[in-house]
């Protein structure tokens, strides 16, 4: 007997994400508001049993939609007190090594892969401007594969969540 005779959903292939509906969403939106909110207090803001929300977390981190919990940590009290958006321009080959590099610097916050003018955004947050300075000039522009870097230097952070 197969999945479907069974009364069981066919698992759907890796490339195509299970379509999320509004009680999904509504879980990852108080997620999102605040990752510490207990199961309870989800179940109950979303309108459904405590059950059902441990089944709908459950499903939603072992579909990858939920990667990590994690806390926002605000960067200047932090001790973070210079913050750019560095782009980088590559040698498309040297990806795969170049991205695993740029996770190894520890002031390294975001990286994308873009398109348009320059190939790869990362954010880059440190201690002050001589830091941030090192991180461009010496890890950032000697990595094998860039070819050029532009810093743009950010004056106020807003928390859009």
């Amino acid at each position: 007997m197969d999945d479907l005779q069974a009364g069981r959903e066919a698992p759907r292939p890796a490339a195509q994400p299970r379509e999320l509906d509004t009680v999904d969403r509504a879980i990852l939106d108080q997620l999102t508001e605040d990752a510490r909110r207990s199961v309870t207090t989800i179940a109950e803001n979303v309108h459904i049993s405590r059950a059902h929300a441990y089944n709908r977390l459950a499903r939603l981190q072992s579909d990858g939609v939920i990667t990590k919990y994690t806390a926002l940590v605000d960067p200047l009290k932090a001790g973070l007190r210079s913050s750019a958006y560095v782009t980088l321009k590559v040698r498309q080959q040297t990806w795969r090594d170049l991205r695993e590099r740029l996770r190894a610097i520890p002031e390294v916050h975001h990286i994308a892969l873009v398109g348009g003018d320059f190939d790869v955004i990362i954010l880059v947050r440190a201690v002050d401007n001589t830091d941030l300075r090192r991180v461009v000039f010496d890890q950032l522009q000697s990595m094998p594969g860039v070819l050029d870097t532009q810093t743009f230097l950010v004056f106020e952070d807003l928390d859009t969540r």
